[in-house]
C-alpha cells in the first residue's frame, strides 16, 4: 500500500487526506499549526492519522507521494527535504485530478478570478447542469470528487495551486488578468508569477478553450503565448474582434464560431469596468460549455455581487459602507477606487506583499479625502500617502476603523474598505477582516 502524506490540515489538505484514504492510501496528515474541530471530526470519521504543533520527519519523509496545501512554499524546511529525498510532492488539484473525468473550467488571474468562477458556476447551475464549485473557493476540490459526481467542475486556481500542478488539464481556462502579486513567493522576480499563472493552460491540446484578456499587456506578453495549444478566445473592452468578446458603449458581443450574442451592458448585473471584463470572461466559458444564449443573458442580469467584493453594506446617515476586503493587491484597489463616484473615505492597509502605491496616486489625488490605516505597520501608507491625502489616521481594528470613518465622513461620502494587503497582521483572513467590518458598519446607531 502507497503511503500519502498531507501537509496542511486546513480546506486544501483534508480533502485531500480523504480523497487519499478513499482511493487506498495508507494516508497521514501533519500540520505545524492548530486544526479546526471541523476538521479533526472529517478526518476522525474517515480514520486518518494526523498530528498538529508539529511535522514529525519519520512520519513524513517515508512517503511516496506528499500532497501539499497551497499555503505552504516550497522552500518550507520539509518540504524542501522531501523534495531531494526524491519523494513528489504536488497540489490538491493535481492529485484530484488524477480521479475526475469531469469537464473541468479553471480560472486564475491576479483580479477577478474568484467573481468569474461564481459568475460561471452561475450560468451552469441555471442552466441545469450537474456541476461542482471549488479549487480556491467553496469545498475543497479533492474533497468533492471523494464523495460527489459532477459532470462539470468550475475551479478557481491560485498561482500556489498552480505551482504544483503537473499532468492536470483544463477544458476550458480562463486567465482574468495579471498583475504584481504575491512576489514573496516569487523571488520578486515577475517573470516567475507570469510564468506561474500560465500554468493553467499546461496540457491543453486544440481541443480545448484558453480565454484571455487581450487588454492586459502582461498576458499578452508572455513570451509563449503562442505556443499555447487550445483554442486562443480574447476579451476586450479596446478592441473589436471575430472572435471572442468585445463591447461597445452600449453592448456587449460574444462571439464563438461565427455565432453572435448581442448583450445589452444596461442589462448586466454586475457594474464596473472590472466587472465588464468578469462578465465578458463567463459568458466565453459558458458559451465553451454549450450554455444557451438565453440562459447567459438571464444569468448576467441577475447574479448578485459575491461577499466581500464591492459589497455594499449600509446607507447610515447618507453614508454609504463598502465591504472589498479582498482586495489584498494593489491592482484590485485600484478597481475598487476607481469604481467609486462618491468622496472616499479609504480604509487600507495590512501585510504589505511588496506594494508600489504610486499606480494609485491620480485615483487618490482625485476621490479620497481620508486614509485610515488599518494595519500595525503603518510607515509605507505614511510614507507612501503624506502629502497627497489631507488626513491620515491609524487604527488598530475594524471597530476602530468605522468609528473614526464615520467622524469624518460626511453624508454624501463613501467609506472604502479597499486595503492592498493581506490581512494576517490583524485578522484571521480577508474574510475575517470583511465580516467584523461588516459587523461595525451594522452596529451603527
Amino acid at each position: 500500500m502507497e503511503r500519502a502524506v498531507i501537509l496542511g490540515g486546513g480546506e486544501s489538505g483534508t480533502g485531500s487526506a480523504i480523497l487519499a484514504s478513499v482511493k487506498g492510501y495508507e494516508t497521514f496528515l501533519s500540520d505545524r499549526g492548530s486544526l479546526a474541530q471541523k476538521y479533526k471530526e472529517m478526518l476522525e470519521q474517515y480514520g486518518i492519522a494526523y498530528e498538529e504543533g508539529v511535522h514529525t520527519p519519520e512520519k513524513i519523509l517515508n512517503a511516496d507521494l506528499i500532497i501539499k496545501s497551497p499555503g505552504i512554499p516550497y522552500t518550507a524546511p520539509m518540504v524542501r527535504e522531501a523534495m531531494e529525498k526524491g519523494i513528489p510532492v504536488i497540489s490538491e488539484i493535481e492529485f484530484a485530478g488524477r480521479y475526475d473525468n469531469a469537464k473541468k473550467i479553471c480560472i486564475t488571474g491576479s483580479n477577478g478570478k474568484t467573481t468569474t468562477t461564481s459568475l460561471i458556476y452561475f450560468i451552469l447551475k441555471n442552466a441545469g447542469y450537474n456541476v461542482g464549485l471549488g479549487g480556491n473557493i467553496g469545498l475543497s476540490y479533492a474533497y468533492q470528487v471523494a464523495t460527489c459526481n459532477y459532470d462539470y467542475y468550475v475551479l478557481e486556481l491560485s498561482s500556489f495551486q498552480l505551482d504544483g500542478m503537473y499532468d492536470f488539464r483544463a477544458d476550458v481556462a480562463v486567465l482574468t488578468n495579471i498583475t504584481p502579486d504575491h512576489l514573496d513567493r516569487y523571488e520578486y522576480k515577475m517573470e516567475n508569477y507570469v510564468k506561474s499563472k500560465f500554468r493553467i493552460a499546461r496540457n491543453m491540446t486544440s481541443e480545448n478553450d484558453f480565454i484571455y484578456c487581450a487588454d492586459d499587456p502582461q498576458t499578452i506578453g508572455f513570451e509563449h503565448l503562442k505556443e499555447i495549444q487550445a483554442s486562443m478566445i480574447p476579451f476586450s473592452i479596446q478592441r473589436e474582434s471575430d472572435k471572442g468578446a468585445w463591447c461597445d458603449s452600449e453592448t456587449m458581443y460574444v462571439t464563438l464560431e461565427g455565432n453572435t450574442i448581442e448583450i445589452p451592458l444596461r442589462s448586466l448585473s454586475l457594474k464596473g469596468k472590472h466587472n465588464l471584463y468578469n462578465s465578458m470572461a463567463a459568458a466565453l466559458a459558458a458559451r465553451c460549455a454549450g450554455v444557451s444564449e438565453e440562459v447567459i443573458k438571464e444569468s448576467l442580469s441577475t447574479f448578485k455581487s459575491i461577499e466581500h467584493r464591492l459589497e455594499s453594506v449600509r446607507e447610515f446617515e447618507g453614508v454609504l459602507y463598502i465591504n472589498d476586503s479582498k482586495a489584498t493587491n494593489i491592482d484590485s484597489a485600484w478597481y475598487a477606487l476607481d469604481a467609486m463616484e462618491r468622496p472616499v473615505i479609504w480604509i487600507a492597509g495590512g501585510t504589505d506583499k511588496g506594494n508600489d502605491y504610486s499606480t494609485l496616486y491620480p485615483l487618490t489625488d482625485a476621490k479620497v479625502k481620508a486614509l485610515i490605516c488599518m494595519t500595525k505597520d503603518t510607515a509605507k501608507l505614511h510614507k507612501s500617502f503624506e502629502g497627497r491625502i489631507g488626513i491620515i489616521e491609524d487604527v488598530l481594528s475594524a471597530q476602530e476603523a468605522v468609528d473614526k470613518a464615520r467622524s469624518l465622513a460626511s453624508s454624501g461620502d463613501v467609506v472604502l474598505l479597499s486595503p492592498c494587503c493581506a490581512s494576517f497582521d490583524l485578522f484571521d483572513n480577508y474574510e475575517d477582516r470583511g465580516r467584523k467590518f461588516k459587523q461595525a458598519v451594522m452596529a451603527l446607531k
